[in-house]
């Protein structure tokens, strides 16, 4: 089954490995944007809504999506009022999603080492061909609005144009929005330890 994250994964790492230069993504950020990238296909499937800022679960018509990981979410959903709000899914969830998402790809034989060199050497990882990833780049290549702006919050590409999202659910607007607070927020949480670190190294130095 093929998935908004499962998309943006597979893209990912197509740029990490398999683009050259390499272009390589940051995990953290990667994995907010997944995180947000399930909020939006859950939407889609019905299995949620977005209510201002909250996702709120929709039990009345509850259709399991057929991937896995996008069925752990929906069960990982906060079902009590007043639920979680975009932004706390983002975080939550989003912990350690991109290690996730590649260890399911890399089982499916999605993300395979391309042996070389002496009997028992592997190289390199890199993703071959199927029509997961000829799905993924279909999209990446059409500049599909909400797989482009997923991919944008995560410093994969340039921000689309102002108006690409035209008529996109507000819903949907939503959690991209969010998604790109998050990823700023968490730069900013890499800064501040940056500084901290180098003053510290600076008071053992001073000794």
């Amino acid at each position: 089954m093929t998935t908004t994250p499962r998309d943006l994964q597979i893209v990912a790492l197509v740029l990490t490995m398999d683009t050259d230069p390499p272009r390589p993504v940051d995990p953290g950020d990667l994995s907010l944007a997944l995180a947000g990238a399930e909020v939006i296909d859950l939407l889609r499937a019905g299995v949620l809504a977005v209510d201002g800022d909250r996702i709120v679960p929709d039990d009345r018509d509850r259709r399991a999506p057929a991937d896995r990981l996008l069925d752990a979410a929906a069960s990982a959903l906060v079902r009590r009022a007043p639920h979680e709000s975009v932004e706390d899914w983002l975080w939550r969830r989003g912990r350690g999603l991109s290690a996730a998402y590649r260890a399911a790809l890399t089982e499916e034989g999605l993300l395979t080492r391309k042996r070389r060199g002496l009997l028992f050497r592997t190289g390199r990882t890199a993703v071959p061909s199927s029509s997961a990833r000829a799905h993924a780049a279909d999209r990446w290549a059409s500049g599909e609005p909400v797989l482009a702006a997923l991919a944008a919050a995560a410093g994969m590409r340039e921000a689309p144009a102002g108006d690409s999202l035209s008529g996109t659910d507000d819903a949907v607007v939503t959690v991209l929005a969010a998604v790109n607070e998050a990823v700023v927020e968490l730069e900013g949480v890499r800064q501040r330890r940056s500084v901290e670190q180098a003053a510290f190294d600076n008071i053992w130095r001073g000794l």
